[in-house]
């Protein structure tokens, strides 16, 4: 993904997984983002190892605390960025924390539906209602009026699970909470694209893909997807969207998905 050099960007549940992924493509970028912050619940413990053997290497990378689920750690986050950023904006904002639990209809629960609600779409909401000065900031530093993910955008990483029209994989798992929570979230970035469109910001709902992570194995069968495949596919459409995509829900190869 080209054109990020002077950029900053921020990715939610970053200490592996996708999330990790996407952290090390920036890095490795042959001109990098000047800043890329990689949130995490606990950026001093075992299970962020490898952000922090990236930040010993990589200046530009920022790792900080941030729970999704948590009003006063994202509020925290952002006085972070904000201070770090030092008068500039954020261009991007990935949120891709999220949770699952393999729950089926008969034994799901008050406790998982509204534990997984809250990570995986009320967070993306906070997260963008407090990140948005520094978004609409970058927005307005940007040349030209088209939207981009190198103006300013925030990309919410959803699922097939989500699909309404098309319910893929049902007969191979239910997870009922996370598939609601995941179509709950492509209403929020059509929600997000039609009241962020005029500070300039681009909103997209982007599907990985069924990736190889501790998340995708939940149900015990071995994805198809390498997360360093689905990470390469990302940030390719990334770098091609534009004005037409804003409010859309795509996969990590630019198809179009049923709402």
């Amino acid at each position: 993904m080209a054109g990020l050099g002077g950029c900053s960007l921020l990715v939610t549940g970053a200490n592996r997984g996708i999330g990790l992924g996407l952290v090390q493509r920036f890095l490795g970028m042959p001109t990098p983002p000047e800043w890329v912050f990689a949130g995490c619940r606990d950026p001093k413990g075992q299970r962020a190892q490898e952000l922090q053997n990236l930040a010993s290497k990589h200046p530009n990378l920022v790792i900080i605390p941030l729970d999704v689920s948590n009003p006063a750690s994202i509020k925290a986050a952002a006085a972070t960025v904000e201070k770090q950023l030092g008068g500039s904006g954020l261009t991007l904002l990935i949120n891709n924390a999220g949770i699952v639990r393999n729950a089926n209809l008969d034994d799901e629960t008050l406790e998982n539906m509204t534990e997984i609600y809250t990570t995986n779409t009320i967070g993306p909401l906070l997260m963008g209602q407090a990140f948005l000065p520094l978004l609409k900031k970058a927005a307005q530093g940007s040349p030209g009026s088209a939207l981009s993910c190198s103006k300013a955008a925030i990309i919410n990483i959803s699922s097939t699970g989500g699909c309404i029209s098309a319910p893929l994989g049902w007969d191979l798992m239910q997870i009922v909470s996370y598939r609601c929570s995941k179509a709950a979230l492509n209403m929020l970035t059509k929600c997000q694209s039609l009241g962020y469109r005029e500070h300039g910001i681009l909103c997209v709902a982007l599907h990985p893909g069924w990736v190889q992570t501790d998340m995708g194995s939940t149900a015990g069968h071995q994805p198809p997807v390498t997360v360093d495949a689905s990470v390469q596919g990302m940030l390719k459409v990334l770098s091609s969207l534009s004005e037409k995509d804003t409010g859309t829900f795509l996969d990590w190869e630019g198809k179009v998905l049923p709402w």
